[in-house]
C-alpha cells in the first residue's frame, strides 16, 4: 500500500466502534455512595436488600425489583423509586427517633441530575425540609404514605421543573402555600388525607398546566377559586372538607369532579353543567344543594358516574327523561325527589345501576319496569322538607306578585280568624295534655333527665406526635357530633317507643328505629342499668362510647341517662348510633341480584374498609375492643356503599351479660387473641366476597381454604380464576386476586400467632386495589397519547404513574 503503510481491518473500524460504546458504564462513585448512604439512612429496609458495594447501578440489571430501582443518564442518576417494603410487606413504622429527615435530604442533593423521586411507603417522618429546592432538575415527586408534618416548604415553589407532586396519608398540616401559582409546568398536585386547613389560595387559579387537583380528606374551608381559566384541569376531588358554599367555577375540559362531604349550598348551576361535555364522574353527595334536580346532567354525553345523594334537591322525576350512552350509575337518594323513575334508569333497560331511596318516587306501575325505588317518604314529607328550606312551590312562583295588593284585606282578616281560633285550640290542647301528663305520671315511676355530655376526647395514643395514627385523624369525617340527648327527644324520635319502631331485642334490652327532629335517622339501643353499676362506671363507658366514631363503624351519635327520683339512680341509659339502611354487604355479593352484585374494585375498597374499622376498634382508642365477632351481615353499606361494621365489642354490654352470669370472663381489651380472632372473621369475609358464595359454617371455610391453598400453589391464573366470583372474573387482574387470595389464607391460618395483623391485611388489600387500578390505566392508555409530562420509564406499579393516567 502506498507509503509501506498495512493496516489490519479492525483497527480501521476500531473508532467507529468505541464511538458507540456509551461514554461512561459506571455510575459516578460519589452517587453510589449515596445511594447506599440512602440505605443506610433509611434503616436497611428489606425493598433495598439487593444494593450494596458491588452493585452496578445504571447497568446492572439484576439488583432490580418492582418497588426499588435506580434508572441513569449516562453516568448520573436521573430516576429513584423505592416503593414500601415490597408488594407483600406490611406498612413499616416510622423510622427510629435516630432519623433524619434533614440529613437523607442532604443525601439526595448529592444526586443532582435527579427528575423523578419516589419514596412511599418508607416511614419517613419529620418536616419536609426547604433544601428540597437544591433538586433543580426534579420533575415528579411522590412522598405519599409516610409521616411527614408540618407545612409544605418555600423551596418546593423554586423548583421550576416540577410536574407532579404527591403527597398523599402524611400528616402535613397549615394552609396551602399562596406560591402554588409560581410553579409553571405543576400539572398534578394530589395532598388526600393530609391535615391542611385554612381556605384555597387563589393563586391555584394561575396554575396554568394543571390537570389534577386532588385535596381530599383534609380540613379546608371557604370558598373555591374559580378555575374556570385553567384549560388543562380533568380532575378536581375535593372531597371531605369544609369547603362551599358556591359550586366552584370549572374549565369545559373537566372529566371527574368530586365534592362529596363538603358544605356546597344553594342550587346546582345546570347551565354550567350542561356544557361539560366531557364530564364523566360529578359526586356532589353529603352537602346542602337545595333547588330543582337539573334533568340535564343524566344526558351529559360522557357522564357515567353520577351522584347527588344526601341533598335537598326537588323535583319530578319523568319516564320520558333522557339518559347519555355512557351512564352507568346513579344515586339520586336521601333528597326531596318526587315523580317516577325515568325509563332509561328503569330495571328493563339494564343500562345504568340505580339508588333512589329515601325521596318521594312513586312505585313503578305493575308491567312498566321501573324497578325497585327502595323505601320512600310519603309525598307530603317532601313537600314540607322543601318549604322547610325555602323553595317556594311552583304554582306560586308563577303567580307572581300580580293581584297582591287586591287581596291583602282577605289575607289580613284570614290571619285574624286563624288566630283567634288557634288561642282556643291551644287552650283546649293545653288542658288535653296536661290530664294525660298527669295520668301517665301515675302509671310509672318517677324520674328525672339529666343531662350528661361526655366533651372530652384524648388523643395520647402515642406518646410522641409524630407517631399519631391517622385512623383517629380521618376516621369520624361527616359524622354528627357526639352529644346528650334527653328522653323527651327519643320519645318523639319513636312515637314514644312505639311497637312499630321496635328493631329487636336481646338479653341486654330494645332496639328502636328513630328519626330525630332535624330529619336524622338513627338506631336507639336502650339497656337495663344495674344497681351494681356505679355512676363512676357509666362515666368510663360513656367516655368509651363517645370515641366509637369512625367513617368504617356504625357510630355513636349520643346517649341519654334515665334516674329514678326517689335515689338518683340511673335506671335506663339509652345509646343512639347511625342508622344504616342500604342493606348488609352479603346482600351486594352472595345474596346480590343480577345488577347490584358490587364489582371487583368496589370490593377491594369495601374490605378495605372494613379493614379500617377494624384497625380503628383495636388502636384508635385505649383501650383496643376486640373479638368483635365480626360478621358478613353483620357489615353494612350506607346510600354511598361505605362499608360500616355494625356491631361491636361495646364494653357496658359484655359488663352487663357478666353481671347477669353470662358473657366473656375477660375485659374486652385483655381477651386472649382479640385481634388474632377479629383477624380469622375478616378472613371468612374476604373469603365470602372474592367467592362470591354464601358461608355459613366453619365445615365451609376449611373446605374453601383448602381450594384457597391449591389455587395459589398453581402455576395457571385460570386455576385461580375458577375460585373468584363468576359475577367479576372477567373484571378482576389476576395479580389483584392472587393478593387478595394470598392475604385471605393468611388470615385463615389455624395458628393465631400465624394470621397476619390488621395493618398487613391492609396494605395487602390496597395494594391489590393499586395493580388492579394499575390494570385498568393500562389498558386504556393504550388507545390514548402518551402524555409529554411523564418520563418513559416510570415503572407501571408507581403511584406517580397512575396519577399522570388517571389525569
Amino acid at each position: 500500500m502506498a507509503g509501506g503503510s498495512c493496516r489490519h481491518p479492525l483497527l480501521i473500524l476500531l473508532p467507529l466502534l468505541l464511538a458507540m460504546v456509551p461514554e461512561s458504564t459506571q455510575l459516578q462513585s460519589s452517587q453510589t455512595w449515596s445511594l447506599l448512604k440512602i440505605q443506610q439512612l433509611l434503616n436497611y429496609p428489606p425493598v433495598l436488600s439487593t444494593w450494596s458495594n458491588y452493585t452496578d447501578f445504571c447497568y446492572g440489571g439484576d439488583y432490580k425489583t418492582a418497588s426499588a430501582f435506580v434508572e441513569c443518564y449516562g453516568d448520573s442518576v436521573t430516576q429513584l423509586h423505592i416503593i414500601g417494603s415490597g408488594a407483600g410487606g406490611s406498612p413499616p413504622p416510622p423510622l427510629p427517633k435516630t432519623f433524619s429527615i434533614d440529613a437523607f435530604f442532604t443525601t439526595l442533593t448529592r444526586l443532582p441530575d435527579l427528575r423523578v423521586l419516589t419514596l412511599t411507603g418508607l416511614g419517613l417522618w419529620g418536616p419536609l425540609p426547604g433544601k428540597v429546592s437544591r433538586l433543580a432538575s426534579l420533575e415528579i415527586v411522590n412522598v405519599s404514605g409516610n409521616y411527614l408534618y408540618g407545612a409544605l416548604p418555600d423551596g418546593l415553589s423554586r423548583l421550576g421543573n416540577l410536574q407532579t407532586f404527591i403527597a398523599d396519608d402524611n400528616l402535613l398540616s397549615g394552609e396551602l402555600p399562596g406560591w402554588l401559582g409560581k410553579l409553571p409546568s405543576l400539572a398534578v398536585l394530589s395532598l388526600r388525607n393530609n391535615s391542611l386547613q385554612g381556605p384555597l389560595p387563589d393563586s391555584v387559579a394561575d396554575m396554568a398546566a394543571l390537570r389534577t387537583l386532588s385535596l381530599a380528606g383534609n380540613n379546608l374551608t371557604g370558598g373555591v377559586p374559580d378555575l374556570s381559566s385553567l384549560k388543562n384541569l380533568q380532575v378536581v376531588d375535593l372531597a371531605n372538607n369544609s369547603l362551599g358554599p358556591a359550586f366552584p367555577r370549572l374549565g369545559r375540559k373537566v372529566a371527574t369532579v368530586v365534592l362529596a362531604g363538603n358544605r356546597f349550598a344553594d342550587g346546582l348551576p345546570a347551565g354550567e353543567l350542561a356544557g361539560l361535555y366531557l364530564l364523566e364522574r360529578l359526586d356532589v353527595s353529603r352537602n346542602r344543594f337545595v333547588g330543582p334536580f337539573p334533568p340535564a346532567l343524566l344526558a351529559l354525553p360522557s357522564i357515567r358516574f353520577l351522584s347527588v345523594a344526601g341533598n335537598r334537591l326537588t323535583g319530578m322525576l319523568a319516564a320520558n327523561m333522557s339518559c347519555g350512552d355512557n351512564l352507568r350509575f346513579v344515586d339520586v337518594s336521601s333528597n326531596l325527589l318526587t315523580g317516577t323513575v325515568p325509563s332509561c334508569l328503569s330495571a328493563a333497560s339494564r343500562k345504568a345501576a340505580l339508588t333512589a331511596a329515601a325521596n318521594c318516587l312513586s312505585p313503578p306501575a305493575a308491567g312498566g319496569g321501573g324497578g325497585d325505588v327502595g323505601w320512600q317518604h310519603p309525598a307530603l314529607f317532601c313537600q314540607n322538607q322543601a318549604l322547610a328550606v325555602g323553595i317556594v312551590p311552583p304554582d306560586q312562583t308563577a303567580r307572581g306578585k300580580k293581584g297582591g295588593a287586591a287581596k291583602a284585606w282577605l289575607v289580613a282578616g284570614v290571619v285574624a280568624g286563624a288566630l283567634a281560633a288557634a288561642v282556643l285550640v291551644g287552650v283546649a290542647v293545653f288542658l288535653a295534655v296536661r290530664k294525660v301528663t298527669m295520668r301517665r305520671a301515675k302509671a310509672r315511676p318517677p324520674r328525672r333527665l339529666v343531662e350528661h355530655a361526655s366533651s372530652a376526647y384524648p388523643s395520647q395514643f402515642f406518646a410522641d406526635a409524630r407517631y399519631i395514627s391517622q385512623t383517629v385523624k380521618l376516621g369520624a369525617l361527616g359524622i354528627p357530633a357526639y352529644r346528650s340527648f334527653s328522653l323527651v327527644e327519643l320519645e318523639a324520635a319513636t312515637n314514644n317507643f312505639e311497637v312499630s319502631c321496635l328493631l329487636g331485642q336481646d338479653a341486654h334490652g330494645q332496639m328502636y328505629r328513630g328519626t330525630l327532629s332535624n330529619g336524622t335517622a338513627v338506631t336507639i339501643r336502650s339497656l337495663r342499668v344495674k344497681r351494681s353499676q356505679t355512676s363512676q362506671s357509666l362515666n368510663r363507658h360513656i367516655e368509651m362510647i363517645s370515641k366509637l366514631r369512625h367513617r368504617h363503624l356504625v357510630s355513636a351519635l349520643g346517649h341519654c341517662f334515665e334516674y329514678n327520683l326517689d335515689d338518683a339512680t340511673v335506671t335506663q341509659l339509652y345509646l343512639v348510633f347511625e342508622y344504616v339502611h342500604n342493606g348488609n354487604l352479603r346482600s351486594r355479593i352472595s345474596q346480590g341480584t343480577e345488577g347490584r352484585r358490587l364489582p371487583w374494585v368496589q370490593r377491594i375498597s369495601t374490605v378495605i374498609g372494613v379493614a379500617k374499622g377494624i384497625q380503628f376498634l383495636h388502636g384508635g382508642i385505649m383501650p383496643g375492643l376486640f373479638a368483635n365477632n365480626l360478621k358478613i351481615t353483620n357489615i353494612l353499606l350506607d346510600q354511598n356503599l361505605v362499608a360500616k361494621i355494625g356491631s361491636y365489642n361495646i364494653p357496658i354490654l359484655a359488663e352487663t351479660a357478666k353481671s347477669e352470669g353470662g358473657g366473656n370472663k375477660y375485659p374486652s381489651d385483655r381477651v386472649p387473641n382479640g385481634d388474632k380472632m377479629d383477624i380469622y372473621d375478616f378472613g371468612v369475609i374476604l373469603l365470602e366476597v372474592v367467592s362470591g358464595r354464601p358461608i355459613t359454617s366453619i365445615h365451609e371455610v376449611e373446605i374453601m381454604r383448602e381450594q384457597l391453598q391449591s389455587a395459589l400453589t398453581s402455576e395457571s391464573p385460570s386455576r385461580r380464576r375458577m375460585l373468584v366470583d363468576p359475577s367479576v372474573g372477567r373484571s378482576c387482574s389476576d395479580e389483584s386476586a392472587r393478593t387478595a387470595m394470598e392475604i385471605c389464607l393468611r388470615c385463615l391460618a389455624k395458628e393465631a400467632a400465624q394470621r397476619p395483623s390488621v395493618e398487613d391485611v391492609l396494605w395487602n388489600l390496597q395494594f391489590a386495589a393499586q395493580v388492579q387500578d394499575d390494570c385498568r390505566g393500562d389498558s386504556r392508555s393504550q388507545s390514548s397519547e402518551e402524555s409529554p409530562l411523564s418520563p418513559s420509564q416510570i415503572p407501571r406499579g408507581s403511584i406517580s404513574a397512575r396519577a399522570d393516567a388517571a389525569a
